[in-house]
């Protein structure tokens, strides 16, 4: 085999940008309100559950509660508030990503992340050229492919 002819299949990460059309803001809002209705459920879900398990606990307990339960009770208080501080932590996070694109204007171009896709190169081919490949989308179609595929 001739030796200048010789190839390589490489994985390079591949990123993916969309164009902000009014479709665009709508799904995105609608995600993150989805995510934020998900995280309001577990916030309840998390205070019913540690309801219950004070209220078994006290109910299995002799009157007045002993320093072993009122301990019991205090740890699950604790941990309950613990997960409650994470949960309203990534609500603040997804709150904050909705005002983000609600500000966001028409035809501007965003990141969605990366997938990865394969490529040849050869002798004499810029790698760093190779590497640097982005899809522009326009609600969902490729608009544009930028890079040396």
């Amino acid at each position: 085999m001739d030796v200048s002819q010789s190839q390589l299949l490489l994985k390079r990460p591949v990123n993916i940008k969309a164009i902000v059309t009014p479709r665009w803001k709508e799904e995105a809002q609608q995600q993150l309100q989805a995510q934020i209705n998900q995280l309001d459920s577990q916030l309840q879900q998390l205070e019913m559950q540690g309801q219950r398990a004070i209220a078994e606990i006290q109910r299995q307990s002799l009157q007045p509660p002993g320093p072993q339960v009122t301990q019991q009770i205090e740890n699950i208080q604790l941990q309950v508030n613990q997960n409650k501080s994470e949960l309203l932590d990534q609500k603040n996070q997804i709150l904050q990503q909705l005002q983000q694109v609600q500000l966001l204007e028409l035809d501007q171009e965003v990141n969605q992340g990366q997938i990865e896709g394969y490529f040849t190169i050869q002798e004499g081919e810029n790698l760093i050229v190779k590497m640097q490949v982005e899809v522009l989308l326009r609600d969902g179609v490729v608009q544009e492919i930028r890079g040396d595929i």
